[in-house]
């Protein structure tokens, strides 16, 4: 072989290089996350049968997101770009149901009673059990409902202003984020499972929560999406905060008016009776820990790129990547 073939060669990317260069940072966490579930779904759950759709699920997302890194060559076009960072933001809620799949499959039991322990040392008393005697009232319930159902607003609010705005790193930092965040829940979800107050001091409550708009909305969600077993952490407040720090991180005060929902939040999921306070308080450290984590080591190289030029031997049209 010549010296100028082997000099060519040597120029040409590698296969995998080419690959891996085209993926953004949260295209790594969801192929390991899925890979992850697979593993886990393979080696406890049973019959295997009862969770094919789950399988095929996290299978078919790896190999979607192998599809899009070889066949997406460009970002100009916005609408390509924006199905391109914010398919996972629409992927969650699938991931979030399926997680639910497996909780007291991997640990078949429920921790609600060591938490339920701790806060009465702690605290000397239940907190959604010490709200519920005196504080139960229509205006306060439909308040922090409010706060609680606003979360669903949260996560397609700061993304759609990202990307209306043009900030497309950021809007990439704080979908990785996201997905650390949610990934992280969905796994502790799995190996320590907590159902929750609601149905852990069930029929201990004096009084009903009660409001004609919001509480009515929130009971609507929760009885029909979510699962028992994924109390612990409070995702909710973990992804709230998230979207608080990088909302007020890329707008300064003009962001601050999340500051009393995110709080409203924190509360109405404990006077709610969804979360216990331990949940509320892990989530919240959670939080900051993943949005300095994703800050401080999110690559600031050349991660992806508007333009793709690969590489053709025969025309001799060498590899450029142009990062955003």
């Amino acid at each position: 072989m010549s010296s100028q073939v082997i000099e060519k060669l040597k120029d040409k990317p590698h296969l995998f290089e080419r690959f891996f260069r085209r993926l953004l940072p949260f295209d790594h966490l969801i192929m390991i996350y899925c890979w992850i579930i697979i593993i886990l779904t393979v080696n406890f759950a049973r019959p295997i049968g009862d969770y094919l759709g789950l399988l095929l699920f996290h299978g078919g997302t790896i190999v979607m997101i192998i599809v899009m890194a070889k066949f997406v060559r460009s970002l100009e076009n916005r609408l390509v770009f924006f199905i391109r960072i914010l398919y996972p933001i629409i992927l969650m809620t699938f991931f979030y149901q399926f997680s639910g799949k497996l909780v007291q499959v991997v640990v078949p039991w429920l921790f609600d009673e060591q938490l339920a322990m701790l806060e009465k040392a702690v605290l000397g008393v239940h907190p959604t059990l010490w709200l519920d005697p005196g504080s139960i009232h229509v205006i306060i319930t439909e308040l922090l409902s409010a706060a609680y159902f606003s979360y669903y607003f949260m996560i397609p609010g700061l993304a759609l202003v990202l990307f209306l705005g043009k900030k497309d790193r950021e809007l990439r930092r704080f979908v990785t984020a996201t997905c650390v965040t949610f990934f992280a829940s969905y796994l502790i979800f799995i190996f320590y499972p907590v159902a929750g107050p609601r149905f852990y001091f069930a029929g201990m409550y004096i009084n009903e929560l009660t409001g004609p708009i919001f509480r009515p909305l929130v009971n609507l969600i929760i009885d029909n999406a979510a699962f028992k077993g994924g109390a612990m952490p409070s995702s909710h407040v973990a992804e709230a905060i998230i979207v608080m720090m990088f909302a007020i991180r890329s707008y300064g005060r003009k962001a601050y008016f999340l500051i009393p929902i995110v709080i409203g939040l924190a509360m109405g999921t404990i006077y709610g009776r969804f979360h216990f306070a331990s949940d509320v308080v892990v989530g919240a450290v959670l939080a900051f820990i993943i949005y300095w984590f994703t800050l401080k080591f999110y690559p600031t190289q050349k991660d992806f790129s508007r333009k793709w030029k690969l590489s053709d031997f025969d025309k001799k049209v060498m590899y450029v990547s142009d990062s955003l």
